[in-house]
């Protein structure tokens, strides 16, 4: 099996491992579950405080014993969620999915990008990253929009529950799929060098090459900042929607529509680096932020749900910027651990967000919630403006 197969097995296990209907009425079927928005938020905590613990020594991992062997553990851990969901009836189910969606995200997040990367270092064609990653997030996107339209729409006519088990089966066949993956040659030799590397100079190493790229530092800040930001609508248009008294039939046309506008910015990511300067990208997409969440949380209509969308548009530019940014200037026996360092960040930002979310929510509703999301997006706005000058263009 060659590298270019490699790469297609990828794209299989993205497009099965979000063809998840569920999705589309998780926060309805967690209502129905008895779950507060405080308690939706506590998970959310729990979920990130996973990542944060557990990033770094799977990313370490990774490196060492093989980036497929995370893959195919992330997958299994995905069936395992859904399989607890559909019986899931106390907080404590709930709590023990998100641990293990936490584990599942942290065994994948770092591994999938490094043998993307390395997959096609082997063709000699790394310089094609961002365009593959962005292509690889649009199949994502398009499987997940496709479920959204299936969900929506079978959760009216069947209920809420029969979305979770179409969703187990999708997650088997992904599951399956990750077996197929072949170790890239040039991660498998870099993981045996580095097999007796012991933790402390793996994070160390990690750490002091941070410091000596500040410019990465920023990049990387600027997707952890974005990205927990975006988590936000992800996770919670559903009940921004239900305030607004949406149709439960329409969800699945509305969740299509956020999933399709972050579309363009993933597969012309790759064009805009080369016509705009990096600075100017990344100040526009967080001025956009800033003043987008702004009217999400005053505008309690149709033109806070606008805005909403808006945001959505220019937040596929920013996974492929910061992300290529990062791995065109690391090495591949530490790639998994490095990249995995981006994902812990913005868990740490979304632990940061989460608190200050749930607070505001508890006490203004769900638009308090994204009044707070919008001050964090004009404070990071203001210490970019001052810190860009490090970013290499």
């Amino acid at each position: 099996m060659n590298d270019t197969t490699n790469l297609r097995i990828l794209f299989a296990i993205r497009f099965f491992s979000s063809l998840i209907p569920a999705y589309v009425i998780e926060r309805l079927f967690w209502e129905e579950r008895g779950m507060t928005v405080q308690m939706v938020v506590y998970t959310e905590i729990i979920f990130a405080l996973t990542i944060v613990l557990l990033e770094v020594p799977t990313g370490m991992m990774a490196d060492k014993w093989g980036r497929k062997k995370m893959l195919v553990i992330s997958a299994l851990l995905g069936c395992g969620e859904f399989l607890i969901l559909l019986f899931a009836t106390e907080f404590w189910h709930f709590a023990l999915v998100v641990f293990l969606a936490g584990v599942s995200r942290s065994a994948s997040s770092g591994s999938e990008t490094a043998l993307l990367y390395d997959s096609l270092a082997m063709q000699g064609k790394s310089s094609d990253f961002e365009k593959q990653l962005g292509r690889l997030n649009a199949c994502d996107l398009v499987s997940a929009i496709l479920a959204a339209l299936c969900g929506s729409l079978l959760a009216s006519r069947f209920g809420l529950e029969f979305n979770y088990w179409i969703s187990l089966g999708s997650a088997l066949i992904a599951l399956l799929l990750s077996c197929l993956l072949v170790e890239p040659p040039a991660a498998t030799e870099d993981a045996e060098v580095e097999e007796e590397i012991p933790f402390k100079q793996y994070v160390s190493a990690s750490l002091q090459f941070f410091r000596k790229n500040q410019g990465v530092s920023l990049m990387v800040l600027s997707g952890m900042v974005t990205g927990a930001s975006m988590g936000y609508i992800e996770e919670f248009w559903q009940l921004y929607a239900n305030r607004l008294e949406m149709p439960i039939a329409y969800f699945g046309v509305l969740s299509s529509v956020i999933m399709l506008l972050q579309l363009p910015g993933n597969l012309l990511a790759h064009v805009l680096i080369g016509r705009f300067s990096l600075k100017s990208l990344i100040f526009i997409i967080t001025a956009v932020f800033a003043i987008g969440f702004t009217y999400v949380a005053a505008n309690k209509d149709y033109i806070g749900l606008a805005a909403m969308l808006v945001i959505c548009l220019f937040s596929g530019i920013m996974g492929p910027l910061a992300s290529g940014y990062l791995h065109h200037r690391i090495d591949s026996g530490m790639r998994a651990t490095i990249d995995s360092f981006q994902s812990l960040g913005e868990n740490l930002v979304h632990i940061v967000a989460g608190l200050g979310f749930g607070y505001f929510s508890t006490r203004y509703d769900v638009f308090g919630g994204y009044g707070f999301i919008a001050f964090l997006c004009y404070a990071f706005l203001v210490w970019f403006v001052g810190a860009s000058r490090k970013i290499e263009q």
